[in-house]
């Protein structure tokens, strides 16, 4: 039995050839340089930060270029599925504003490179695995896991590379030794188990310096040397799923795949790709290793972030906590190119997409996610949206994370005055950041939620009843913001306060304090906090009658 025959045995029904997927899925006509780019999450129901760190990469690349971006579902683990995922996977990536020209969605695949979900596409991965074993490339191997586990016990005794390659499978030169090809003609008749492995062409155990290498041009790393392949890698498993290393290859070829976005995590399966490329007579696409998410732990050094220590490695996380798409993404940019933030500051008014990203400028050692640096992109990002979306898009996100905020939403047109309080000063305020901190932040509007939370000034605290007393009696909500504040300084030298900080600074003993503490007095008994906006602009989106109700308490 030769290899051609083998492979008819093993695959005798195949409806098409490598020649006729060549044919549907032809080169892609896009304008010269344009990228085609894929995001290929796993559907386990869990999405993170990583998954939209590399799409946002994709993306660019893809869209500044002309090109095609698109979404497949690389489930061919099935130990790892999750029911509903793949609708999350859509929804979040959505969510956070990022755009597929094809692949899946959760009414069927668009694009004309599908089936875009990997489980569907068995008869393909079929047809090229016949195709590398009719060309001696792979062959059917029956080890049991105990063998392979005595395989590997032997090869740490002798201090070899654990694995499967040449010299330990029996079944890896069938050909060349009757007795193994009448066994291996004998287990497929009888329907034993087996996987498909790659036949490498590499050479095993040699010294460092004598390895065959591959140069690669990495497009965040630059050039790479990477020693080729040995292993015997399993392709097709027991139940006929491939691998993802012969999924993703194949794939990437029938799409058209010219540039693979993907973590440092893979940079050790590289010559495993290589080789399979290069044994179906493929071009390599642009591989671009993107550095790992790192945070600063508890010890003062960078560690990555890891699912089980930080929430915020979930995209759920931003989501749930409300924070809006517009700031992540910009965020994001700042650590996915290193001259981003000098393009923000000297364009600060246009739009992300006119920034030029470049896989050049970004880092290969680690890229630093800092949430505390988030929060304050956000601010930025914040201010710049206008208050009529920001209570639409917080409408939004409350009716699907956190109904309990729905009295805030009776009157919109009262809500968007609320958000734009100081906005629009000389000096802007800067106060909103994510959903659950905004709505905490203005939770003082609003009887369902109102708590003092904050204790009135030491300096002031036994004449409170005699400040607010006073000022209710003078309270006229007429007066503009110059005859309020005269009122309160009024009212506070009766009461034997300095009408200004820096009198009561330089002479303590001469007074009980100064206006400030009055005023923060009044502050309390409406916002319930020592720190607010402008009370006479609260007052006035307020109501006099809210205003005097607070104060009758």
């Amino acid at each position: 039995m030769n290899n051609l025959e083998l492979s008819k045995l093993i695959f005798p029904n195949l409806e098409k050839s490598p020649a006729d997927y060549e044919e549907m899925y032809p080169a892609r006509e896009l304008p010269e340089g344009a990228k085609v780019t894929r995001l290929g999450p796993s559907p386990t129901g869990f999405i993170h930060l990583g998954n939209l760190y590399g799409a946002f990469v994709d993306e660019r690349l893809a869209h500044q270029s002309g090109g095609t971006f698109f979404l497949r579902i690389e489930d061919t683990d099935d130990k790892r599925f999750v029911e509903n995922a793949v609708e999350t996977i859509i929804t979040s990536l959505d969510f956070f504003g990022i755009k597929f020209d094809e692949g899946v969605t959760e009414t069927g695949d668009i694009g004309s490179y599908g089936d875009y979900t990997q489980s569907h596409r068995a008869e393909i991965y079929r047809t090229y695995a016949a195709e590398l074993l009719s060309k001696g490339l792979a062959y059917p191997c029956f080890l049991s896991e105990d063998e392979i586990t005595a395989v590997r016990e032997k090869q740490e005794s002798e201090k070899l590379t654990p694995g499967i390659y040449a010299g330990w499978s029996k079944y890896r030169d069938w050909d060349k030794d009757p007795a193994i090809e009448e066994e291996m003609l004998s287990k497929l008749k009888a329907g034993e188990p087996y996987v498909i492995r790659l036949k490498s062409q590499g050479t095993p155990n040699v010294r460092a310096d004598e390895a065959v290498r591959h140069l690669v041009t990495d497009a965040v790393r630059g050039e790479l040397s990477v020693p080729e392949n040995f292993q015997d890698i399993v392709i097709l498993k027991q139940t006929g799923i491939p691998t993802y290393h012969f999924a993703h290859v194949v794939d990437d070829h029938l799409m058209r795949t010219t540039h693979v976005v993907r973590g440092e995590e893979w940079l050790p399966s590289l010559p495993i790709h290589i080789e399979l490329f290069n044994d179906l007579g493929w071009d390599i696409p642009v591989y671009c290793h993107t550095a790992q998410l790192m945070k600063i732990g508890e010890d003062g050094n960078k560690r990555k972030l890891s699912k089980r220590k930080d929430p915020e490695l979930s995209l759920d996380y931003y989501r749930s906590q409300g924070y809006h798409p517009a700031a992540v993404r910009e965020y994001l940019l700042t650590i996915l190119n290193s001259n981003y933030e000098e393009w923000r500051a000297a364009n600060p008014e246009a739009s992300v997409d006119e920034f030029e990203f470049t896989t050049e400028k970004m880092s290969s050692s680690g890229a630093l996610f800092d949430l505390d640096k988030l929060n304050d992109v956000s601010k930025g990002v914040m201010l710049n949206i206008p208050a009529c979306e920001i209570a639409a898009w917080l409408k939004s996100w409350s009716e699907e994370f956190a109904p309990e905020y729905e009295y805030a939403f009776r009157d919109m047109a009262l809500l968007e005055q609320i958000l734009d309080i100081g906005r629009h000063d000389a000096r802007p305020r800067a106060d909103l950041v994510y959903a659950r901190q905004i709505m905490d932040f203005i939770s003082y509007f609003f009887d369902e939620s109102f708590e003092i939370v904050d204790e009135y000034p030491a300096e002031a605290a036994e004449d409170a009843d005699k400040i607010l007393s006073a000022y209710l009696e003078s309270y006229d909500h007429s007066d503009d913001n110059e005859q309020w504040f005269a009122k309160i300084r009024e009212l506070a030298t009766e009461l034997g306060y300095a009408a200004k900080p820096k009198d009561y600074k330089k002479n303590p003993d001469d007074f009980k304090g100064h206006v400030g503490h009055v005023s923060t007095v009044i502050r309390i008994k409406l916002m319930g906090r020592a720190q607010s906006p402008d009370v006479w602009t609260i007052q006035q989106i307020m109501g006099e009658a809210k205003v005097r109700e607070r104060l009758s308490k």
